[in-house]
Order: structure tokens, then sequence, then C-alpha cells
């Protein structure tokens, strides 16, 4: 999709704003009847026109002649990574918990199944699947995947699965539930099969590769493989440590314990000594030293990391009591406190720089040059002008509400901030929460927010979103990402331009960008963030 929108986009537009007409009347206080007939109707849309062979993408065309994942899709795809087909499975299954209605737990069947075609014979997933099989994935990274020049985890088809932005793990977790629903038989061997890929991918030191079985397969750039490093960056440790304690504290399983107890120790070791006492975002397996990743992502320590990697121990100290969790969040707290921005460069809440420089402490900045992935290059440097847009040179760390957290918990007593611990209940005993959708997920989907649902949903609110669905059952929706068709590999030559501050190059470019015009479309994840809190509501309401 260029940035002038096409002709076609135009009428998908006409097409879209055409269709958006109430289908009730407005009423100050929507009924139950009313909030029902709408999760219903939106939700039959999704499950009988908008879904292939039970999987999501995140956004389509009204026509269906285009179709987006975090890149383009081809039709026989799904998208795995979230908000894709597991959060629309989690969604299905609130759904059903909300009303009691069989035809939310058969959609969410539907996902499942989906999810079980997609699922690595290792036990993970990949961000994407394709249902036409290896042949046409392939044919997808050689175009569409290969010219992403700033999505490098696109640009090389590994042939196995990742941890990255929690889709081995979010679909992990639905399979987990849905297999508690009713003990159906047919789902525990897809969740044998996840519980042992964490399991079985796991360091002995605790940690986990991004990408899994390993491979000594280099990028598209020749560059050495990043992915077998011991991974924190978005939140890898933290989304599998979750997973393994659900089923601890669900099925009781033993074999968890262990691996649970280990990649906690995992961020004690890989904390770095002074004078720079954080974390990178992946650190090697032989010295446990901060690795790069892509070529954006330098070697050096990420404050935003740190502070993440700080908040994780607190949470391993209310999970076990264990004084060594807290004893060095001081250092890397005064650290932080070291290497924040001067106060000319930290602008709109903003307070330090992304990455820190080993053994300087000198702040990097992320810069790139050329046109497209062919010609292009990223680089670091201490230049704060310039800095590439869609990846953040600086970052918001509160480090004072980090410090207070710390103090509260060093001033309580061990046995009494760690005894509602799932480690310290008997195994087995403890339920997953009712309902999944509106917990903080990370997704890089441009055309939702994000998926938060706030309790206590307003009835304006509510009313505008029965209003808003259309006569097809769907919620028009700005499709704010916009992306280039594929159009051939990029050339050597520099297209004409400054592209060093854009979210895509030239034409040949096919990582998503905002769109100028967006076009109305249907989302994915508009359509969770809607259901969500319409379950919300319809929680708020009387049963009869």
């Amino acid at each position: 999709m260029n940035n002038s929108m096409s002709r076609r986009g135009l009428l998908a537009m006409g097409a879209a704003l055409a269709a958006f007409t109430p289908v009730m009347a407005q009423s100050a206080v929507p009924t139950r009847a009313q909030t029902l007939a709408t999760m219903k109707r939106a939700t039959q849309f999704m499950v009988e026109t908008v879904a292939y062979k039970g999987g999501y993408v995140w956004s389509y065309l009204p026509d269906f002649s285009r179709r987006f994942g975090e890149m383009e899709a081809f039709p026989t795809m799904m998208w795995v990574q979230p908000p894709g087909t597991a959060t629309a499975g989690h969604l299905f299954l609130d759904a059903y918990h909300a009303t009691g209605d069989e035809y939310y737990y058969t959609a969410a069947q539907s996902a499942a199944s989906a999810l079980i075609a997609a699922q690595h014979p290792a036990g993970g997933w990949n961000y994407l699947y394709d249902f036409a099989g290896e042949d046409s994935i392939k044919r997808w990274y050689d175009t569409i995947g290969k010219n992403g020049w700033r999505l490098e985890e696109f640009q090389h088809y590994y042939g196995n699965a990742t941890f990255d932005d929690a889709g081995t793990a979010e679909a992990s977790q639905f399979m987990l539930r849905i297999y508690l629903e009713k003990k159906d038989k047919q789902y525990w061997a897809p969740l044998q099969k996840a519980i042992s890929f964490v399991l079985d991918s796991q360091y002995p030191v605790g940690g986990w590769p991004q990408r899994y079985p390993l491979t000594k397969d280099g990028g598209l750039h020749g560059n050495a493989d990043y992915t077998g490093y011991i991974t924190f960056n978005d939140d890898v440790a933290g989304e599998n440590l979750e997973f393994l304690l659900m089923v601890y504290q669900t099925l009781g399983d033993q074999r968890v314990v262990d691996p649970i107890n280990r990649a906690m120790n995992s961020f004690v070791v890989t904390q770095q000594p002074q004078p720079q006492p954080g974390w990178g975002l992946q650190h090697t397996v032989e010295d446990l030293k901060p690795a790069g990743a892509r070529t954006y992502e330098p070697k050096a320590f990420a404050t935003h990391t740190t502070a993440q990697n700080v908040t994780s121990m607190m949470g391993f100290y209310r999970l076990t009591g264990d004084p060594k969790f807290l004893a060095r969040i001081p250092e890397a707290l005064d650290w932080l406190d070291q290497v924040k921005l001067p106060p000319e460069l930290a602008k709109d809440g903003r307070t330090h720089p992304t990455f820190i420089e080993i053994g300087t402490g000198k702040a990097l900045f992320i810069h790139r040059s050329g046109s497209n992935v062919v010609n292009g290059r990223y680089y670091a440097d201490y230049n704060p002008d310039k800095t590439v847009i869609h990846y953040g040179s600086t970052r918001a760390v509160n480090v004072s509400k980090l410090r207070a957290e710390y103090e509260a918990l060093k001033a309580a007593s061990p046995a009494e901030v760690s005894k509602n611990s799932p480690l310290k209940a008997k195994p087995g005993s403890i339920g997953l929460p009712k309902y999944f959708t509106g917990d903080d997920v990370s997704v890089s989907d441009l055309n939702v927010n994000a998926l938060h649902v706030a309790d206590g949903v307003k009835p304006e609110d509510a009313q505008k979103l029965i209003a808003g669905l259309n006569k097809a059952g769907w919620w028009p929706t700005e499709l704010k990402a916009a992306s280039n068709p594929y159009a051939g590999d990029g050339s050597p030559t520099p297209a004409p331009g400054d592209y060093s501050q854009t979210r895509v190059g030239d034409k040949t470019d096919t990582s998503p960008y905002v769109a100028e015009n967006p076009p109305i479309g249907i989302s994915t994840g508009a359509y969770i963030d809607n259901m969500g809190m319409l379950i919300r509501y319809l929680d708020s309401l009387p049963k009869t």
C-alpha cells in the first residue's frame, strides 16, 4: 500500500463507510440481550467469514484483496504472533466463560486446530504459518519477508520456532487453557509438546534462546546468528516462566520445578559486575556477557531491559522469599541513575538512552543510511540527532518507582511477601484466571492501541461499540499500518531521498509504516479489544 491511496483502497473505504450503519437504535443503557447479540454477530463474522482454516492475521481490506500480519500475508497464512490466532482463541474462551454459549467454545476449538497444524515438530511456533505448505512459506520469506528492511527477524527462513514477541508463550498458554476447559484429550499431546519445547530449549544456566531448535545458519546479511543467545528482549524468559508457573499451578507437573528455579536464577547470574551492573537484550551462553542482536541492536547494555529485569527479580522474591533476588537491585538502580539522559535530550517523558556502551558508559544512538535492505545499513554512534524512528534510541524508565517498590519489599518479611506464591501452594491446586483478554500484551500491530481492557466499562462506551458494529458484522477500523506490495528485490543503488528517519524505505521495502490516508478495514486486534470491553460490560449487568 503506497502513501497515496490506490483506487482499490478508495473503493474499499467507500464500501466500508457505506456499511457503517448502526444495527440497533440508541439506548441509554444497553441491555444484556443487545450486548450478547452484538458479541455473537461480531464473532460469527470473524469465525465464518474472516478466518482461514481457523487461523487469523492482524487485518484485512474489506474485499480481502490484501491482508496483513506484521507484514503482508498470503491468503493461505495465519499469524501466531499477538494479536493473532492464539489471542483470538483466548478471546473465544473468555466469551464462553462470560456467556456460556457453546458457539464460542467451538470457535476456540477451531483456533486450537489451526495452532496444532502450525505447531513445529519440536513443540513451539513461528511468528506465522502457511497452510499451503513449505514451498509457499519459503516463497513468502524469499519475497515479502526478505525485503522488509527494518524487520530483520523476517528476512531469513530458519525453519524452526521462536520465543520472540510472545507467540510461542501465548499459544502454549492457550493450549493449556483449552485442555483444562473440558479435559479434552485431543489437546493433551499438543500441550505436552509445548511444555517439552520450553523445557528442552532451556540452557543449563536457566535462560532461553530466541529461536529453537538451534541453528548455525547466519542471517540475510551474513551476520553471526544471534538467535541462540540467552534472550531477555521482549520478555522471552519472563513469558516462559509464566507458562511454566501456569503448568505447575494447574497440572502439578513436577518436571517444571527445577526449570522454574533455574530460570529465575539466570537473571541473577547474568547481571554484570560493577561498574556496569545491568543487563543486555541478550547474553552469550559461554561467558554470560551482553551480546548484539539485530543490526540496530548493538552489543551493549540496555536500560529498559535492565529495568524490566529488576521488576522480574522483585517478582521472583515474591514467589520465593529468597533474598538473593533483591541483593543487587540497588546496584542496578544506582547505575540507571548514573546513565540518565542529560536534560536537553530527555524529552516526552523519555529519561534514558536505550543502549549504553560496554566499558565507556557512553550512550549509543541508532541511525541508518540507504533506501532498502540491499543497499541500506544500520549503525550506532554517539550522535543523538536523526536517529531511526521505528526503534527508540531513548526510553522511559521510572527509577524512583522501582526504588520505592524495592524498599517496600525489603521492609516486609520474606514469609509475608511470598505467602500467596503458587510455588508454595499445593501443586495443581490453583486455577487459571477466568479472562485473559485485556491483560498487558506487547504487540506490534499499529491498528490497535494495545490489548488493554479496564474494569468497569461505562454504558455509553458499550453503546458506542454496539452501535458501531456494521451490517456485515465487523467494526470498521482505520488500518493505519500500510506496506508496499512486493515489487522485486531492492536495488544496490540507493533511491533518491532521505530514508534515515522513515518507517519504510523505497518502493521495494515491504516494512510496515503509518499510512497518511488509512483505509477502513477489518482488524483482528480491534475485534478482540472491543469484545473484551463488551465482556467486561456484560459482567456488570444483572444475570436476568
